[in-house]
């Protein structure tokens, strides 16, 4: 490590240096061929021999299969400042000073650069110092081994998984590879593992770490369909625009059924949904079609206009006029009117305890019919 420092220092600091050709050792400081481009380039850029030796120099730590601390120490030597590493998902951070020692000081990082590891942010490394002639490069290469470091030390704290491998997780067909689906994803056999299936404008892996951030919790997308495995779920931690559904069973096939279940019943006033809050509603979403589209009550509702549903649909979540008047932003007097008129038009007396419970299931069934 040492003779690599040695090399590639003067490239990076604020002092002039002259381009060498061989190492105090008398050897090549180059693979073959290098050693005259690096003369080349070096006479029309200044930066250039030294860009050079930078690539080497990590290209050199990624063939010795060096770790974090290890990474981040001889990036320190080499900046001649304190450098940092930290990961997402763990919450890890080593920082090194150039003296080898860990860093001490609170960290102060003044130029950072994300790493990304399939396309997903893990972590970021950083210089704490003003931004060189080369530190755009320095991290980015710095970024590329330290994605490296954790893709080969890990498993990789990345939460987007292989589709594959997610679905033969909550399939229903073979124990044994579901099993070893869920111990590849990096879920211990002892751990219960929660399946939620949603529909998110808000990238997967994002979600994921909002609603499982001590992890494990891996995504991947199904179809039309978003499916997030987790060891625990946060149901208020959902962010704004996503709706989904949260299986309760132990066993991943189970939780993944009740999942898209739970699905089917959210709504923009209810987007998440708990399989263990729908109770015996749940049944509805075994009904047939058919069957449900037949019922008068429900070819009723979906004969009605948006605005009368978002009443209708208000009423019966809240179960009085006067609460349902404030969700709405109107008058008491204006929903009772509102509910009258609705009660005519589809036939069912909602003032009535019955009548409301039978718009209720009504309405219900038409989400399910309408999804």
């Amino acid at each position: 490590m040492a003779t690599i420092l040695a090399t590639a220092r003067p490239a990076f600091t604020r002092r002039p240096s002259r381009v060498p050709s061989r190492s105090r050792t008398g050897r090549r400081a180059y693979p073959p061929g290098m050693e005259a481009l690096v003369e080349r380039l070096s006479q029309l850029d200044s930066h250039a021999e030294g860009a050079i030796r930078l690539v080497m120099f990590y290209d050199t730590l990624m063939r010795r299969r060096v770790d974090l601390p290890a990474l981040a120490r001889a990036s320190a030597g080499l900046a001649e400042c304190v450098v940092g590493i930290r990961l997402h998902g763990t919450g890890r951070t080593v920082r090194f000073s150039p003296d080898g020692s860990a860093a001490t000081t609170p960290p102060s990082p003044a130029t950072t650069t994300p790493i990304t590891l399939d396309d997903e942010e893990i972590g970021t490394v950083w210089l704490e110092r003003p931004r060189g002639p080369l530190d755009d490069l320095l991290l980015d290469r710095l970024a590329i081994a330290a994605a490296a470091v954790v893709e080969r030390y890990g498993p990789a704290r990345t939460t987007m998984a292989d589709p594959a491998l997610v679905e033969l997780a909550i399939s229903a067909d073979d124990d044994a590879a579901r099993v070893r689906a869920l111990r590849l994803l990096g879920f211990p056999a002892d751990l219960p593992v929660r399946v939620v299936a949603l529909r998110s404008p808000v990238p997967l892996d994002r979600v994921g770490g909002l609603i499982c951030p001590a992890r494990p919790v891996k995504a991947a997308p199904l179809g039309d369909v978003g499916v997030i495995l987790a060891a625990t779920v946060d149901p208020d931690a959902f962010p704004a625009g996503v709706r989904a559904g949260i299986g309760a069973a132990d066993r991943p096939d189970r939780s993944w059924a009740q999942a898209r279940t739970a699905l089917r019943f959210s709504t923009a006033r209810q987007p998440v949904v708990h399989h263990d809050d729908l109770g015996a509603l749940a049944l509805l979403a075994d009904i047939p079609r058919d069957t449900a589209r037949a019922n008068p009550d429900v070819a009723a509702i979906a004969g009605l206009a948006r605005d009368d549903l978002d009443t209708l649909d208000a009423y019966c979540a809240e179960g009085s006029a006067r609460r349902a008047a404030d969700v709405l932003h109107l008058h008491h007097s204006s929903v009772v009117r509102r509910l009258d008129q609705l009660g005519r038009t589809v036939g069912i007396p909602l003032t009535d305890p019955a009548g409301l419970l039978r718009a209720r299931i009504a309405l219900a069934t038409w989400r399910l019919l309408d999804q």
